[in-house]
């Protein structure tokens, strides 16, 4: 899994031998090759499935997005207008007209129901993080770790473009399972130390051969064997570059780089699936709109437009359109009737809406309904852990799988497990 971050986010609550190979972002001074070792050792196999979760932090307007009610009363509709789709009967906002050019390619969930957190563990773990506290549920792309793996050994399965949260921990599957962050001390290990070229390399991987046979050695209990595999391929991981070169935008022809302006992750999003990471999720904005909702979104509507639908048909050229599900929300909606004179929202956790494309899902639609005024779901009401439910069957995870909690209890992935059946 691969999670994209933006930049800091406020809302309204307010030295051992291998260390030259760690990796800061896997965090608790686990080196790369002692992740490897982990998720070897829990059976993590590999698939060419991919999942990129958008995250939109602080929770953005269903009423202004993909649930316009023009009908309303002004204090509820709002600014914005709805506009024909290329898929008679569905209307979105006036400021997405690159989506409704192709929403054939889309899809819309307008009743899930949600809860009045500002935290992104809900969406990305099916539980909220009042109830993580203490259950430690591990986040979709941790599952998707543990379970897949990576294509290949020099690609992480789980990258998180948006650093660690709540909703990126691996929870009780373990460290091993944390995403890359290819930010900060993260990044830079992945290029080779300056003057070491493959050569220096190999001798340092001889080297460490050598502390290992002379450890097994001295060991009486005969468990070191030389440097083994997982170090190997930490090396592997680093020496080869596959992730460095996906990360670098610009061996991304320009042309391409210019429609993803001013959302360039959502195009480093697609260039790690494209070399084999399982699971990247992102965020764009924020969206804690309490106040200036319209000003805001006027801002952030058209770059959120341009990032998703570039990287839709982006995945559809490219074949990858069956194999790769996208999804977008946030934390829960915002108030349908506006506050006060500087056209704001509150929280609103009583219905909200989301955003999924590809993954051999069925497009073309919007499903479910709210009430006139955008106040609760009329319809088809779904839950946040349903919608993730669908997600996982799209990467062909069983939802219904267990796992220990670390105590030696079994623990469901999700407990809620019936899908968006319209999607299936």
């Amino acid at each position: 899994m691969f999670t994209l971050w933006g930049s800091s986010q406020r809302f309204c609550d307010g030295i051992s031998r291998r260390n030259f190979l760690q990796i800061g972002a896997f965090g608790a001074g686990l080196t790369l090759a002692g992740m490897l070792r982990a998720r070897e050792a829990s059976g993590t196999r590999s698939s060419s499935k991919a999942a990129i979760m958008i995250y939109l932090p602080g929770g953005p307007s269903h009423m202004d997005m993909y649930d316009l009610k023009p009908d309303a009363p002004k204090e509820f509709r709002g600014e914005f207008k709805p506009i024909k789709t290329n898929v008679t009967g569905v209307q979105i906002c006036e400021h997405f007209p690159l989506q409704a050019k192709m929403w054939d390619k889309f899809a819309c969930i307008r009743s899930i129901v949600s809860v009045d957190e500002h935290s992104d563990s809900l969406v990305m773990t099916g539980y909220s993080e009042n109830a993580n506290r203490t259950a430690n549920h591990p986040s979709f792309g941790a599952v998707m770790s543990k379970m897949r793996g990576s294509t290949a050994n020099d690609i992480p399965p789980f990258v998180s473009l948006r650093g660690m949260s709540r909703g990126t921990e691996p929870g009780f599957l373990g460290v091993a399972h944390r995403p890359f962050t290819p930010d900060g001390q993260g990044f830079r290990n992945l290029r080779l130390a300056g003057g070491v070229d493959g050569e220096r390399m190999d001798d340092r991987k001889s080297l460490l051969s050598t502390f290992d046979t002379l450890q097994r050695d001295i060991d009486t209990s005969g468990t070191m064997k030389g440097i083994d595999s997982f170090t190997s391929r930490a090396f592997d991981m680093v020496a080869s570059g596959a992730v460095r070169k996906a990360l670098d935008l610009k061996r991304e022809d320009p042309r391409s780089r210019n429609r993803y302006k001013d959302c360039e992750q959502f195009l480093t999003a697609r260039r790690l699936v494209e070399a084999g990471v399982g699971c990247v999720t992102l965020s764009i904005g924020g969206w804690d709109t309490h106040s200036s909702n319209f000003k805001t979104l006027k801002r952030q509507l058209p770059i959120v437009d341009r990032g998703v639908a570039n990287l839709v048909q982006d995945l559809h050229d490219r074949g990858l359109d069956k194999d790769v599900v996208v999804v977008m929300w946030g934390e829960f909606g915002r108030t349908p009737k506006i506050n006060g004179s500087d056209g704001g929202r509150d929280h609103w956790s009583p219905v909200m809406s989301a955003m999924v494309a590809g993954g051999g899902l069925k497009m073309g639609q919007a499903i479910g309904s709210s009430s006139a005024r955008g106040e609760y779901p009329r319809d088809r009401r779904y839950t946040v852990p349903q919608v993730l439910s669908t997600l996982y069957k799209a990467v062909g995870i069983d939802p219904g799988k267990t796992f220990s909690n670390g105590s030696g209890r079994p623990m469901y992935i999700l407990d809620q497990r019936e899908p968006v059946k319209e999607l299936i």
